[in-house]
C-alpha cells in the first residue's frame, strides 16, 4: 500500500521535475576570445559580426553571411540552409509531422555582441593558465585546478571538443537568479491534437562556488562542495502546489548531481535516484537535458568538434512569448515576427556521446549541441536515438537582460525554449510570463528572503516549504 501511495503522489511531480531540470538552469556566458583581457568586458556592445570580436581559433567562414534585412520564408529558406542546424532544416523541409507554418517569417538583423563581465574575464586571465585537462582510466576526461572564469579561453587540440564542453559547463552565470510567486515562469506541453497542459512555478537558482560577481564570495562558506543548486516549487496547478525539488551540482565533476523532492501531501522529503537520466514522464526533456541543453556527469561523455560555423538564432526578444499558444506561430509553436529579429552567431557544433563503457541503456545515441562562441550558451540541440535517427530538436533562446552592476548579458536566467519530439509529435515550451524576462530577478535585485542559503540550497531547507 505504501508503494502505491508513493506512486500516486510522485507521478505528477516527476513530470514537473523533468521539465524543470531543464528550464531552471539559466544559460551561462563566456567569451571565446583568444586573449582573455579583462578590459574586453568593459567595452560596449557592438553590432559587428562575432568574428570581428576575436576568436582566432575559428573564424567560422566570415565571408559567408546573410544581409541585414533579409526575410526568410518557406519559399526561400533553402538559400540559407548552410546557416541552419539540421533540425531546423528538417522543420523547413516538412519531412516530419512537425513542420514550419506556411506563414513563417524570420527577419535577419545585425549580430550584437555583449562583452562578458570584467570579473569573469579577470578570473579567466588569472586561473585558466593553471587549469589542466586530465585523462581518466576509463577514457573520460576531467579538469584540475579550476577556480573560476573560462577554463580554456582558446580551446585547441588535443581534446578541443571536450575543452569547449568544459567552457560550456562553466559559462558565466549570475550568482543568484529567482522569479517571484506573482511572476512565475511557465512550462507548457503540446500534443499532435493541439491539447495544451501548463504549469507555473517559483525557482531560486544559486551558484555557490567559482563566483565572479562584484562583492560576492568566490565560494560561499556553507557551499560544502556544491557548485550550483536550483530550488523549484510548483504554484499551479493547485493539485501540485508546494511540490518542490532541489537539484545540487558539485564542484567534483565526477560526482553525479543529487535531486531531492518535497511531497506536500506526505509532508516528507525524498531523494531521487541519480541513475534515472533518461526518464521523461511523457515530456520532451530528461534530466540530462537540463542546464539549457546538457546536464550530466561530463567525464562520462566524449565531445567532438564537428564544425565551427554561423547559425541563425534569436536572442534579443522584444515582445510576446508570454502567452502560449496565443503568441506563438501555431501549430508548430515557432516564434512570431513580433518576438524580434534573428541574427547570425558564430557557433561550435559539438557531437556529445556517452563513453562506450557507460553507454549501455542510454537513451541518446548522440547529442548535437550548437554552442555560441561568444558566451558559450547553447543555441540549438539535435538529439538522436540509439539507432542514430533524429528524435528531438530544440530552439533555445537566452533573452538579453541587464545584470545589476554588470550590464547587458545574453544568459541571465531569462529564456525561452522550444522542444519538438519529431517521432512522437509532441512538444514542450518554456519561458517567463512577460516578453522581456523582467520577472527574473538577478543578484542585487533579489529580495533578501531568497538569500537564505540553508533554506534554498540544502535538503533540510525543504522542510520549511509549507511554513
Amino acid at each position: 500500500m505504501r508503494m502505491v501511495v508513493m506512486r500516486v503522489f510522485l507521478r505528477p511531480l516527476l513530470v514537473a521535475i523533468f521539465l524543470l531540470l531543464f528550464v531552471v538552469f539559466p544559460g551561462r556566458a563566456v567569451l571565446a576570445d583568444g586573449n582573455p583581457d579583462p578590459a574586453l568586458a568593459a567595452t560596449p556592445a557592438t553590432s559587428a559580426p562575432p568574428a570581428a570580436q576575436g576568436n582566432t581559433q575559428a573564424p567560422a567562414a566570415a565571408e559567408a553571411t546573410i544581409p541585414v534585412g533579409t526575410v526568410i520564408t518557406t519559399a526561400n529558406w533553402s538559400k540559407f540552409r548552410q546557416f541552419m542546424p539540421d533540425g531546423m532544416i528538417t522543420l523547413f523541409e516538412g519531412r516530419a509531422e512537425w513542420k514550419m507554418p506556411d506563414d513563417v517569417t524570420m527577419t535577419v538583423g545585425p549580430t550584437v555582441i555583449n562583452p562578458l563581465p570584467a570579473g569573469y574575464m579577470a578570473a579567466t586571465a588569472k586561473y585558466s593558465p593553471t587549469t589542466k585537462l586530465v585523462e581518466l582510466p576509463d577514457g573520460g576526461l576531467t579538469i584540475e585546478g579550476y577556480q573560476g572564469g573560462l577554463p580554456f579561453p582558446n580551446p585547441s587540440e588535443p581534446h578541443r571538443g571536450w575543452k569547449i564542453l568544459a567552457d560550456f559547463w562553466y559559462r558565466y552565470i549570475p550568482h543568484i537568479v529567482v522569479n517571484t510567486p506573482d511572476n512565475p515562469g511557465f512550462t507548457c506541453t503540446l500534443d499532435g491534437l493541439g491539447n495544451v497542459n501548463c504549469l507555473k512555478g517559483l525557482w531560486v537558482a544559486r551558484q555557490l562556488s567559482y563566483n565572479t560577481d562584484p562583492d560576492t564570495p568566490g565560494t560561499f562558506p556553507s557551499a560544502a562542495g556544491k557548485y550550483y543548486t536550483t530550488w523549484f516549487m510548483i504554484e499551479e496547478p493547485e493539485q501540485q502546489r508546494y511540490s518542490t525539488t532541489l537539484t545540487m551540482e558539485y564542484t567534483d565533476l565526477a560526482k553525479p548531481e543529487d535531486v531531492f523532492v518535497f511531497l506536500p501531501a506526505m509532508r516528507r522529503t525524498q531523494r531521487l535516484s541519480a541513475a534515472a537520466r533518461c526518464s521523461s514522464s511523457g515530456t520532451e526533456t530528461t534530466p540530462d537535458d537540463g542546464r539549457f541543453g546538457f546536464d550530466s556527469t561530463i567525464p562520462d561523455f566524449s565531445a567532438e568538434l564537428i564544425a565551427s560555423r554561423k547559425i541563425l538564432t534569436e536572442l534579443d526578444i522584444k515582445s510576446a512569448g508570454a502567452n502560449f499558444p496565443g503568441n506563438y506561430d501555431m501549430p508548430l509553436g515557432w516564434p512570431k515576427p513580433s518576438w524580434g529579429q534573428w541574427e547570425l552567431r558564430d557557433a561550435y557544433e559539438l557531437d556529445l556521446r556517452k563513453l562506450p563503457t557507460k553507454a549501455s541503456g542510454y537513451c541518446y545515441g548522440k547529442r548535437i549541441l550548437y554552442v555560441d562562441q561568444n558566451f558559450f550558451g547553447p543555441l540549438w540541440i539535435d538529439l538522436y536515438n540509439p539507432k542514430m535517427e533524429l528524435w528531438k530538436v530544440a530552439l533555445l533562446q537566452p533573452i538579453v537582460t541587464d545584470i545589476p552592476r554588470i550590464g547587458r548579458q545574453n544568459s541571465t536566467g531569462a529564456w525561452y525554449a522550444h522542444w519538438w519530439d519529431i517521432q512522437s509529435h509532441h512538444a514542450t515550451f518554456q519561458g517567463p510570463l512577460d516578453g522581456h524576462g523582467y520577472n527574473v530577478l538577478i543578484n542585487d535585485n533579489v529580495p533578501s528572503t531568497y538569500l537564505d542559503v540553508e533554506r534554498y540550497t540544502t535538503p533540510g531547507g525543504l522542510s520549511a516549504v509549507m511554513r
